[in-house]
């Protein structure tokens, strides 16, 4: 059933458990997705990120993002990932997504602050739940990952005021994650989450999870993380999955290959489900 960012979030305080968000750039993808969540029966997040439109083109996979997750068994909000501009969030919102995050967390404190309250205030009127992101997680999806850029990391003195200013219904924090593979093992400061926390009981969000332990995500979790993006794993399963059968099987039909990435990012996913709900 489809459902606001606000409300899976939550269902998953309720639960004390993290919601995953996962980037569905395909049909494979978001079929993996849904099934994993259906068959532990939790909520959960699926995403178009930005960057990802020139393989996902958000005018065709938005509609069907939305169709799935109005006939799935479990509460699904359907989230813009990383919006940078306010034309494509208004997109997605016309594309009837739950949910948009709107990044401008390259920009200055207070530039971040007042293009985030100007989209928040056009994404609530038209009731549409908004993410933000305060410090930086540094590289995109695609690039690889950097985690020596202390100097992007959110400063909790200033979580309030952003708060206040904005009207944000989650918030993404950086305390030593990224994007993409790592270089070198993430060193987290998860310090930073217990003092965000202090400051608000907003919702947490964590973006850049590959390279992190299992404990390492429960600990975050036990911090006070909501909501926690994964994409990179998932889609390296897919992969390695796909090249399993084209180097052994090599039957020529592609729709093997498809159906074998799907069952093996299926299987990642549950995996995460299960580390994120603490069934493992």
């Amino acid at each position: 059933m489809l459902a606001g960012l606000k409300e899976v979030l939550e269902d998953g305080r309720s639960r004390k458990i993290a919601i995953g968000s996962f980037n569905t750039t395909g049909t494979e993808s978001l079929w993996a997705v849904l099934e994993a969540a259906e068959e532990y029966q939790v909520p959960v997040i699926i995403a178009h990120a930005q960057c990802h439109e020139p393989v996902a083109n958000i005018d065709r996979i938005g509609p069907l993002m939305v169709e799935a997750a109005k006939r799935s068994r479990t509460k699904v909000c359907v989230h813009l990932d990383h919006g940078e501009d306010f034309d494509y969030c208004k997109k997605a919102i016309a594309l009837a997504f739950t949910s948009i995050m709107i990044d401008r967390s390259a920009s200055s404190f207070e530039e971040n602050m007042k293009y985030t309250k100007e989209v928040t205030e056009y994404a609530h009127a038209h009731g549409v739940d908004v993410e933000a992101e305060l410090g930086q997680m540094g590289k995109k999806e695609n690039e690889e990952a950097e985690t020596d850029e202390k100097g992007f990391y959110t400063n909790p003195e200033k979580v309030s005021s952003f708060l206040e200013s904005t009207g944000v219904d989650a918030l993404a924090i950086a305390f030593g994650t990224a994007h993409g593979i790592y270089q070198t093992k993430p060193v987290l400061a998860p310090e930073i989450i217990t003092a965000v926390r202090e400051k608000t009981q907003i919702p947490l969000v964590m973006h850049g999870g590959s390279g992190v332990s299992d404990e390492q995500y429960r600990e975050v979790i036990r911090r006070g993380i909501n909501k926690i993006n994964y994409y990179t794993y998932m889609s390296y399963a897919g992969y390695a999955g796909a090249k399993t059968v084209m180097d052994l099987k090599q039957t020529g039909y592609f729709h093997d290959v498809a159906k074998a990435a799907e069952e093996a990012m299926k299987e990642d996913v549950k995996r995460a489900i299960r580390v994120f709900s603490g069934l493992e």
